[in-house]
């Protein structure tokens, strides 16, 4: 929901969650892109991401991790430090979408066949959805692995990735 007469980046809500951006923010960030934040030192979430970048050969998707510059610069303090959590901004920063909202966006803009899995998964109410979701959050590092350092893109990632 946006507040008439504000800047949407001001009032980006999603429906249980405070604003994504800092309060007072102004600064710009030039995206023409929905970004995804992921937690950059997650085993999970970097197999995640590499799963999104094959299937999104066009590059409609940014990446960025929620230790980086950019979360810095755009996330709250709340969602920087819940690295349980991905989130997606959409372009238009209409929306911010977290957990497994933020997972169903993403599959929609992979094309067919992932979008139909978002479909499938929309179907599921957002509470159970979200369930599942924190029970694979609070497992990934003990069967997926937690590095010491945020995965750097490759040279042919690097323009997919944000700071």
């Amino acid at each position: 929901m946006q507040n008439q007469g504000q800047n949407p980046k001001l009032a980006l809500r999603d429906t249980e969650e405070e604003p994504v951006l800092r309060p007072g923010q102004e600064r710009e960030v030039e995206m023409e892109k929905p970004v995804l934040f992921f937690d950059g030192v997650c085993g999970l979430c970097n197999r995640s991401v590499d799963f999104a970048m094959t299937r999104d050969p066009e590059g409609r998707l940014l990446y960025s991790p929620l230790q980086g510059e950019t979360a810095q610069e755009l996330l709250s303090e709340q969602d920087r430090e819940n690295v349980d959590t991905v989130i997606f901004l959409p372009a238009d920063r209409s929306r911010v979408y977290r957990r497994s909202a933020a997972a169903v966006r993403v599959l929609w803009l992979l094309g067919f066949p992932w979008n139909v899995c978002g479909w499938l998964l929309w179907l599921v109410p957002l509470p159970l959805r979200n369930v599942g979701y924190r029970l694979v959050a609070k497992t990934r590092y003990r069967f997926f692995g937690k590095h010491e350092t945020c995965r750097m893109p490759t040279p042919e990632e690097r323009s997919r990735f944000l700071p």
